[in-house]
């Protein structure tokens, strides 16, 4: 008799399946946080194979900022059209005009740190009581620490300090009205893993991971694009450069990379030789040491 075997990849998936079935045991009214990028994508791919030939039983949840970029939302509307899946969109727009988070000032303002009172009032809102994210491990050492079942308080604060142990398989969903859980079905995956799964499945990705030429000026030791929402100085320089994405979030503070890489594979490939991290060129990360897990104590994704 031939033994069953599964490849490195192939247990990553049954995993991250796992958790969202575990998910779906044990909340009343679990979201997938979409946000356009790879890891998301991937989550809402899992999510399809993990309750197929049914559709997707989690609605996608995802908090537009207003400074996002164009293919992000068109790439969006579309995954959401094929899936036939359930969108619930948070305005921060909305909440800047309603006088619930105020805009920041000054050429590095950004409204990363606003999406916090947006994403909480959108759980709040729609009584979700848990959160799926495409969060890693490998992205931040913030994130390393979290587990995959993370408690949220009633008022969608992070404790990194009283975190519930999680032995083998064994999640701990319990929680208080009021309270929710971010859960994160692929803490375990490197970026590598990601590539290669998206390559492995065919996942379709939007453009901005390819190589492209895009406008952009060099501000915080990153390619930033040119955008209606970008603060020049006198002494910035817009210039045409062919570049690509590792993340994605705002327009105003994603780097890019100088790249040709224009292809899964060549991406995959270009990524093993990288010794820079996947958010290093993120402006948002690099406020302090500590900022992604002071954002996270405050409700961040």
């Amino acid at each position: 008799m031939s033994k069953y075997y599964l490849s490195y990849l192939e247990e990553l998936e049954s995993e991250a399946i796992f958790v969202l079935r575990e998910v779906w045991a044990q909340f009343q009214n679990p979201v997938i946080l979409f946000s356009g990028g790879k890891d998301s994508i991937v989550v809402t791919h899992l999510a399809k194979k993990a309750f197929y030939p049914a559709k997707i039983p989690f609605s996608l949840m995802h908090v537009d900022t207003g400074h996002n970029f164009s293919e992000t939302i068109q790439f969006r509307d579309n995954l959401v059209a094929e899936l036939g899946a359930n969108l619930i969109v948070g305005s921060v727009q909305e909440a800047i005009n309603d006088g619930r988070v105020a805009e920041e000032k000054g050429k590095n303002a950004t409204r990363n740190e606003l999406q916090i009172t947006t994403l909480l009032d959108a759980i709040e809102d729609n009584k979700v009581d848990c959160a799926i994210g495409g969060g890693r491990r490998d992205e931040e050492k913030a994130r390393a620490k979290e587990r995959f079942f993370s408690h949220r308080d009633e008022f969608g604060q992070w404790d990194p300090k009283n975190q519930r142990p999680e032995l083998w398989n064994i999640f701990n969903g319990s929680h208080f009205q009021g309270e929710h859980f971010r859960v994160f079905p692929i803490s375990n995956w490197t970026e590598m893993d990601v590539w290669n799964y998206i390559a492995k499945e065919n996942i379709k990705i939007p453009s901005l991971y390819f190589a492209h030429e895009r406008e952009v000026v060099w501000k915080n030791d990153s390619w930033i694009p040119n955008s209606e929402f970008l603060i020049l100085d006198e002494n910035d320089k817009i210039e045409v450069k062919k570049i690509r994405f590792r993340t994605l979030g705002d327009i105003t503070i994603t780097g890019g990379i100088e790249s040709d890489a224009d292809t899964v594979d060549k991406i995959a490939l270009e990524v093993a030789a990288m010794r820079k991290t996947e958010r290093g060129n993120r402006t948002d990360d690099k406020r302090s040491e500590s900022s992604m897990e002071d954002r996270k104590r405050q409700g961040y994704f």
